[in-house]
Formats: C-alpha cells, structure tokens, sequence
C-alpha cells in the first residue's frame, strides 16, 4: 500500500533526499509565480488538482481509477512543455540574465543626457515614445518589422523619429551602447489577464523586459508621464531627476 512505501521512503531519508526536495520545491514555487496572473494560470491549478487527486487515489487504493490516472500522468510532462512553453521559455531566460549579472551595468553614459532631454521633451509636448536600452541580451532578437538606423544617440534624431506623423513614430527605438539601432520595433506583450495597469507602450515595455535585461523608459502620450520598465516591473511617475536617477543605476 501507499502508506507503507511512504513510511519505508521515510525511514532511508537522508540530507540527500533533503536536498533534491528543496530544489523540486523550488521549481515548482518559481514555476507558479511565472504562470501567477496569466493565461496559464488556471491550466496550473487544473494541473495541481490532477496531482492531488492521483495522490489520493493511491492513498486510499482505487486500483482501477489509479491505473487510468496513472497511465495520464505518463503524458503529463509532455502536456507541461506544450501549455506552458512561453512560461518555460521566460524562466530560463530569467535565470540566464541572473547568472550574467543580475541589473549588470552598460556602458553608454556618454548618451544619457541625449536620451534624458529627449524623454523630457516628449514628456512635455505629451508625444508617446518608448525607448529601450540595451545591455547584456541584444534586444533586435525579440522584435517585429524593425527599420535598421546605426546612428549616433542624438536628441534631435529621437524627437524627428517620435514625431506624429513621422513613417517611424510608431513603435519603439532600441539604443545599443551609443547607437540608435533600429527604430519602429514593436515588442511581444505580456501574457497578462489585467491590462488595466496602462496603455500598449507599457505593457510592450513590461513584456520586454521580461525577456531580456534591456530598459524600457515609456512616455505616455495621454499624460505625457515617464515611466520605466527594469526587469518586468514598472516605475511610474518620474521626473528628470528621477530619470536621471533610475539610468545612472542600472547604466554606466
């Protein structure tokens, strides 16, 4: 019976065994807070449910019901990768970022008072921009129909492409160490159930983010208020100074 190879498993425990449990746990605990507040969500916990009840099944020797469920949960890691590839997909790239340099700093300090005065400027004509800096992961890897630039970081170059009206206002500028590299990109949004938190620029900036170590300052062209996106999360309502603060952080 379960009970007895339970109590038999137990009585072999070692720090070994201590170990790989910790490490289980931790998997499953960040896998949860990946998939928290998306789509994937309730497909998890219709997971964890089948969990639960093939424990119990056994627990309380259903032969017949425990050898159907069994048999389902032969398949059950081929269903995990299949639902739950973006999520998967996202925590590699998380731990990836980490083991390089958690917030590791880039050299572009030659070009953040460019940025700063552009941002500001669009800020108070209330123009809707979204600037990513790149650091360690090449962002170009993650967007859509990019237009090649390769030019020098230049307030006057920034505020021409964010013009209204402009063919490349629309979407978003990625900065390579001193060089604006490509404009008009457009980011992959997160896999969010609520997109009360803001407009398409900060849920592009979020979702960004989220898949590499770049920074996303985000004008709101309703508000005209700077934000910045660092590591999925956003940081709303900054000022020049709070800028300038916030870049010379996580930037050299």
């Amino acid at each position: 019976m379960l009970i007895d190879y339970v109590f038999n498993a137990f009585s072999r425990f070692n720090l070994t065994d201590l170990i790989d449990i910790f490490f289980l746990f931790l998997i499953f605990y960040y896998l949860l807070l990946l998939v928290k507040d998306t789509r994937s969500y309730h497909m998890a916990v219709g997971l964890l449910s089948i969990g639960v009840v093939g424990f119990l099944t056994g627990l309380l020797n259903l032969t017949a019901f425990s050898f159907i469920l069994n048999h389902f949960l032969t398949y059950l890691i081929f269903a995990i990768i299949v639902l739950f590839q973006e999520e998967l997909k996202e925590m590699l790239t998380r731990i990836g970022r980490k083991l390089r340099s958690q917030y590791g700093k880039t050299a572009i300090s030659g070009t953040k008072d460019e940025i700063i005065n552009t941002v500001v400027a669009l800020s108070m004509a209330r123009i809707g921009a979204i600037i990513a800096i790149e650091r360690e992961i090449k962002v170009k890897n993650y967007v859509n129909r990019p237009v090649h630039i390769d030019a020098i970081v230049n307030k006057d170059l920034l505020l021409t492409i964010f013009t209204p009206g402009s063919p490349l206002h629309d979407g978003a500028v990625i900065i390579s160490k001193d060089r604006i590299e490509v404009a008009r990109c457009f980011f992959q949004l997160p896999p969010m159930l609520e997109l009360s938190i803001g407009g398409t620029r900060h849920l592009a900036a979020i979702g960004i983010t989220q898949q590499t170590d770049c920074l996303a300052i985000v004008v709101s062209e309703e508000t005209g208020k700077i934000s910045i996106a660092v590591g999925g999360e956003l940081i709303r309502g900054l000022d020049r100074e709070g800028l300038k603060t916030r870049l010379e952080h996580y930037i050299v």
